[in-house]
């Protein structure tokens, strides 16, 4: 056990200091500390060493230099079971520091502001706090380390069983979570610097931490956890609160992803419905209640147990439908009262409740075996009149509302994609298949069994039709007007098939593969 006789208090979160400082005096233990926690520690009437008295060296350059000297570095470094460092200490009239208790000037925060320019940021990169945070943790054999305020009471806990003393199993733990935090805090600097105006820098720093184990991953047999990014990402899946249901499963969190990410791209009420990865219903409506209806009624059978997210308030008209059906997750920016007391009726659904914020230039990663692909997100938004009509027929205004609805949809799709819509309604999905012809039969096998009309249909396809044949089918199954991006050297070719079967066709030239 080590006895904690001085302390150091340097603290941008000053969240329960008091109350920790209140015990180390209780312990005898002399607290040294400086600026802002100083003149809080004094204002409580608690007794305190201000560094510039303890150093007698003034802090300088704005506060840049306040904790840099060796009557604090020589204090924490001192290995205690090394005679000649305790030596030099003695020689040199160093005091032993015991405790360190550092958290570090507000980077994250500062950044997530709009108004934040690079002079600012800069202000924010504390020096002195992660290079004592770094000291006390290498030195975790004498020196205990506290750099989260939620670790104070534990810390507390044991000071009191231990008589102001803290065994070395604890140091460990605390010295682990301090170099995390100083690992967080250099990879949120190295990211802000050196994105700058470069889309993929030469080096990423990504720092995840671990919010939640998982029941399993993918299959029983993997072993999976959630890992948060340390950089707030606005709008993300990651931002969600858990309201009620069961604990949360890998491929929960991996289709609630594309759900969330799917419905928060349209502007009117909507409800996406995803399955394994895959939007199986998708409908904009006036209310929440009827793009539900419509989306449920794309595919009722894919639906069951599948992640249904919506953009707008669940109410409880909306609930009382939902409550009917078996459902995994439920995702909305918000929930009536009157939603939720619908929901506790089966404690399992899984309510999560996501801000819908929007943002842009966010990176996309994929992992391969031992690497990354990163690529920017693919967030592009369709001017539907910026389209090519390549047809002889031309679109009136609602047909093209329509078509952007479809396409929308379809970049939420596994490639290969095709989606049949009518009335900003789905009315059958085919993906993921090798074959664009195939994900067309599938879709109009998923409409029919959904007495589902495909007759005047609008239809989306991510990619090009490489050949006329994918025209033909479509037209086989009454579909009447196509958004793709074209750029087939076949696509002479499809304008003429479509040409022959009255259909009218636009061009995006902007694929929206998703694998």
């Amino acid at each position: 056990m080590k006895k904690i006789k001085r302390a150091l208090i340097s603290v941008s979160d000053k969240e329960n200091i008091l109350d920790l400082a209140k015990v180390l005096i209780d312990y005898n233990v002399e607290i040294i500390s400086t600026g802002g926690s100083a003149k809080l520690l004094k204002d409580n009437s608690i007794k305190v060493i201000e560094v510039s008295e303890y150093t007698n060296f003034p802090e300088m350059l704005d506060g840049r230099v306040k904790t840099l000297h060796p009557k604090i570095h020589g204090g924490i470094l001192a290995n205690r079971n090394i005679k000649n460092h305790l030596e030099t200490l003695k020689q040199n009239d160093i005091n032993e520091i015991d405790l360190v208790v550092v958290n570090l000037y507000p980077f994250q925060q500062a950044i997530k502001k709009e108004s934040c320019t690079l002079d600012e940021a800069i202000e924010n990169i504390d020096i002195g706090g992660p290079t004592m945070i770094r000291a006390a943790a290498k030195n975790f054999q004498s020196v205990a380390v506290l750099t989260d305020p939620n670790d104070y009471s534990e810390f507390i806990k044991k000071m009191n069983v231990n008589q102001g003393s803290l065994d070395v199993e604890s140091r460990f733990m605390l010295a682990k979570k301090a170099f995390l935090h100083t690992a967080q805090y250099d990879g949120a600097i190295s990211s802000y610097l050196s994105k700058g105006n470069q889309l993929l820098p030469n080096v990423l720093t990504k720092v995840l931490e671990k919010t939640m184990d998982m029941r399993y991953g993918e299959n029983p047999h993997q072993v999976a956890a959630f890992y948060k990014e340390n950089e707030y990402l606005p709008g993300a899946l990651s931002n969600f609160s858990q309201l009620q249901g069961k604990e949360l499963s890998f491929n929960n969190l991996n289709d609630s992803d594309n759900a969330w990410e799917c419905v928060k791209s349209f502007d009117e009420p909507s409800c996406v419905i995803v399955k394994h990865a895959n939007p199986c219903g998708v409908c904009s409506a006036a209310n929440v209640i009827d793009a539900y209806k419509g989306a449920f009624l794309t595919d009722p059978t894919s639906a069951f147990g599948g992640i249904i997210a919506f953009n707008k308030e669940l109410d409880s008209k909306t609930a009382s439908l939902i409550i009917n059906q078996f459902a995994e997750v439920i995702i909305a920016p918000n929930f009536t009262d009157e939603a939720l007391s619908i929901f506790k009726t089966k404690p399992n659904i899984r309510l999560l409740r996501i801000p819908t914020e929007k943002v842009a230039g966010q990176l996309d990663f994929k992992k391969i075996g031992g690497g990354w692909l990163v690529q920017t997100a693919d967030d592009h938004e369709l001017d539907i009149n910026q389209c090519e009509v390549v047809t002889k027929l031309k679109p009136d205004m609602e047909n093209l509302l329509d078509l952007k609805f479809a396409w929308q949809v379809a970049q939420y799709v596994k490639s290969n994609a095709i989606v049949f819509c009518k009335n900003k309604k789905t009315i059958g999905v085919g993906a993921g298949q090798m074959s664009r012809v195939d994900s067309t039969k599938i879709a109009a096998i998923k409409a029919e069994n959904a007495g589902l009309n495909l007759k005047n249909s609008v239809v989306a396809s991510d990619a090009f039709f490489p050949f006329r044949d994918g025209i033909d089918v479509l037209a086989s199954y009454g579909a009447k007007y196509v958004i793709q991006p074209g750029g087939s050297l076949k696509d002479n070719e499809v304008i003429q098939a479509a040409n022959e079967h009255g259909l009218v066709m636009l061009f995006t030239k902007i694929r929206h593969f998703k694998h």
